[in-house]
């Protein structure tokens, strides 16, 4: 399976995947996509923004491949639960 395909199906889940596990997928996903983020960090009272950020920033310095490769793994992890 590759990444496209991955996310895609990822998007498609039945049933919506915990806010920690949606955060797992949405920081690997930002990080193999655009890479390193680079963004300022949001304020402490935008908590949604704030969660969104640390999961994308926590994968920093990890190549957009290793990204992707680790975003298909998580995928794989969860589609028995959600698909």
């Amino acid at each position: 399976m590759d990444f496209n395909t991955a996310a895609e199906k990822a998007k498609n889940f039945s049933k919506t995947p915990t806010n920690d596990e949606f955060l797992e997928f949405y920081g690997l996903y930002k990080q193999a996509t655009v890479g390193d983020n680079t963004t300022a960090e949001p304020g402490a009272l935008d908590l949604k923004a704030k969660a969104k950020w640390s999961a994308w920033s926590k994968h920093k310095g990890l190549s957009k491949d290793a990204a992707k490769a680790a975003y298909i793994a998580t995928y794989e992890k969860y589609a028995p639960k959600y698909a």
